[in-house]
């Protein structure tokens, strides 16, 4: 039986970074799900890559359709943006492992669409400053800076992923990554044993 590895955690945390360098592993053999979103497209997101954006539109089809696994809707200053996953027929838990990134709470449900023991968390953490600092930085790479949600963002942060939450969701074991080379290996060593079950 195959593996979902769920990837998350607070922004600016390396997640993107750690989530492409699994999935170019070709030792691990593992699929990607990836999510959609109706919020605009950064400057270097591939569609298809780290999500599929699409319309509100589409969204609400997926959503008459019962298609919708999980969907989280966030308020920002540019208007409501919506991240969600859909049972689009590409996923086999029997036969395949997969990787997606997300939040604590679309883990949550995933891990109830799924069941948990198909479900490996990977809670990825950095210390709050060097977040801060990571997150200016790729902002300050972007043709239209968008600080006011940098900062929204890096403040929600701090509810969504809370001790308290992350206790109730099972998180007991987090991947620091103030290193990535170390963090990355940490990782495929849990998948790795999880291939020897």
């Amino acid at each position: 039986m195959g593996k979902l590895y769920y990837l998350m955690g607070k922004s600016s945390t390396g997640k993107d970074t750690i989530y492409k360098r699994l999935i170019d592993d070709d030792t691990l053999e593992l699929k990607t799900i990836v999510g959609y979103t109706t919020r605009p497209r950064r400057e270097g997101e591939i569609e298809g890559l780290e999500y599929h954006f699409v319309t509100a539109r589409e969204h609400r089809q997926f959503e008459n359709d019962g298609l919708v696994i999980e969907r989280r809707k966030y308020d920002t200053v540019y208007g409501p943006w919506v991240y969600f996953t859909v049972d689009d027929g590409n996923i086999d838990l029997e036969k395949n492992d997969y990787i997606q990134i997300g939040t604590l709470e679309s883990y949550v449900n995933v891990k109830s669409y799924f069941g948990k023991e198909k479900i490996v968390p990977l809670y990825i953490n950095v210390e709050d400053g060097e977040r801060l600092t990571r997150a200016l930085y790729r902002e300050k790479a972007q043709d239209f800076p968008r600080y006011a949600e940098m900062c929204r963002r890096f403040l929600a942060d701090e509810e969504d992923f809370s001790v308290e939450k992350l206790e109730n969701a099972g998180i007991v074991k987090t991947y620091e990554n103030s290193d990535i080379n170390r963090c990355i290996e940490e990782i495929r060593g849990v998948i790795f044993r999880n291939k020897l079950l």
